[in-house]
């Protein structure tokens, strides 16, 4: 059974994707009210953690997926563009430190890299980190991620520093890609696009996960 963890969870997006592909989501945490009633109706088995900055990574349930879509006001072009130094999308390192907290615990045990979990890390975001702080905020995501699985590691930043709307990081024991998708072409009528970002702290399936589509997911019975 692959696990999931949702941290930022809103109303569920990432444990309904989850359930949708055979992942079952085991917690989740949210601070307001009406999301996390309708979630606790959506998902009776799931467990609600609390506020992200009073979570300790090493005192939760181990999951395979740690999932988050950390708070994009200050990433947003429409927004202060205040960046990672903002209050709201600041909340990022909460979700890296969870991820070392829990890893390190794991790791303690003994187990081999590609068995530390969680294993796969996923963050969701506005296009606008992009261009957040000149580019900068986005370099800060990528190096913040990769140093979840080395801790030495830089990554440069693209010629002429733009960040293009899909890429991939080939570490010796990790792997991160991202890509923009648009929920137009995922069922949703309206242009909503978001950054995904996919790593694979034990191998080097992230590309694989985000960019080779089997097939897509659709309702076929008839209405």
């Amino acid at each position: 059974m692959i696990t999931l963890g949702s941290l930022f969870d809103g109303i569920g997006g990432f444990p309904l994707a989850a359930v949708h592909n055979g992942i079952t989501p085991i917690w989740a945490s949210e601070i307001e009210t009406f999301p996390i009633e309708v979630t606790k109706i959506r998902f009776p088995n799931m467990l609600h953690v609390g506020d992200i900055t009073k979570l300790k990574g090493e005192e939760l349930a181990l999951v395979d997926i740690i999932t988050g879509g950390s708070p994009c006001q200050d990433l947003s072009v429409a927004g202060a563009r205040s960046g990672f130094a903002g209050e709201r999308s600041g909340l990022f390192m909460e979700q890296i430190r969870i991820t070392k907290e829990m890893r390190w615990a794991d790791a303690r045990r003994g187990k081999a890299n590609h068995l530390i979990r969680p294993r796969y890390f996923v963050w969701e975001n506005v296009p606008g980190a992009f261009s957040s702080t000149n580019g900068e905020d986005f370099h800060a995501v990528l190096e913040e991620t990769a140093r979840i699985a080395v801790s030495s590691v830089s990554i440069p930043r693209p010629p002429g520093g733009i960040w293009k709307s899909v890429g991939c990081i080939l570490g010796y024991e990790f792997t991160i890609a991202w890509r923009v998708l648009d929920a137009q072409y995922w069922g949703v009528p309206q242009r909503r696009k978001r950054i995904f970002l996919v790593a694979d702290f034990g191998g080097h399936t992230a590309p694989k996960i985000l960019f080779e589509q089997d097939s897509l997911f659709g309702n076929t019975q008839k209405s």
